[in-house]
């Protein structure tokens, strides 16, 4: 079955309804994405097996080593730039097919996965910092996705946050509660 064919036959169904109905939307996307970087890898000559899942609220796409070799860790880039412009990419690919704005995430080689750890210990003693100092606390540049990891552990912590700045210079500031 091509893309094509699955969004036309999501659109006969009608407009996804309830709980349901949004899962199924969101594998939609999934497998639209992982349509599109199965030809992107396809075309480039490049190693990689396709992951799809639904984490929260928003499809998950993930390209992994598979039997043939390793996925070129240059798809990630220098501070993952590389794989933030591939997600745009195919955000826009599910979007052309959609029509809708997609929120998917991307991954490559497990980067994602493990810079969240990274960031969630950084917040983490950031935060013990923020407490221990009584004085709030800017962290460096991130991007959204960072940011947005950060943000949520600041707030399991019970403290709050604020990003500040503009592009590419757009920063996190904790402050003492």
């Amino acid at each position: 079955m091509q893309v094509g064919e699955r969004v036309e036959e999501a659109g006969a169904a009608g407009a996804p309804v309830g709980r349901s109905g949004r899962l199924k939307q969101l594998e939609r996307e999934g497998e639209m994405a992982a349509d599109f970087l199965e030809t992107l890898l396809d075309i480039a000559d490049l190693d990689g097996d396709i992951d799809v899942d639904v984490e929260g609220d928003r499809a998950a796409v993930a390209i992994v080593d598979s039997e043939e070799g390793r996925v070129p860790r240059r798809l990630v880039g220098p501070d993952g730039r590389v794989l933030e412009a591939l997600q745009e990419l195919t955000r826009l690919a599910v979007q052309v097919e959609t029509g809708e704005r997609s929120r998917l995430m991307l991954d490559v080689a497990g980067y994602r996965a493990e810079r969240r750890a990274a960031l969630v210990e950084l917040a983490r003693q950031t935060i013990a910092e923020v407490r221990r100092t009584g004085t709030k606390h800017a962290l460096e540049p991130m991007s959204a996705f960072e940011r947005k990891v950060v943000h949520d552990e600041v707030a399991a912590a019970g403290l709050s946050s604020e990003s500040e700045g503009v592009e590419p210079h757009r920063h996190i500031v904790i402050l003492p509660s």
